[in-house]
């Protein structure tokens, strides 16, 4: 199965994320199929960017986000139709 997920980055005590589309079976900071966007949520306001049409071409195609991700992709206007 195909998962929307985030990818941890950044240093200790200092997190910034990726949200990827990998294969669910992949380590969370291992392989991914392609990189859609960035979460940095130390910057005040936390900061989201997202590519919507790669994001909905994937969750059309299958790929399941994770609780957190969704919620992400709804702050950001991205929902499918």
């Amino acid at each position: 199965m195909v998962k929307i997920r985030l990818r941890r980055m950044g240093a200790k005590k200092n997190p910034y994320y990726r949200i990827v589309v990998a294969d669910s079976r992949s380590p969370r900071d291992g392989r991914f199929i392609e990189e859609i966007g960035s979460y940095d949520p130390l910057a005040d306001p936390y900061q989201v960017k997202i590519d919507g049409e790669r994001a909905l071409y994937w969750i059309k195609n299958g790929a399941q986000p994770t609780d957190t991700v969704r919620v992400l992709l709804k702050k950001s206007g991205v929902t499918p139709q």
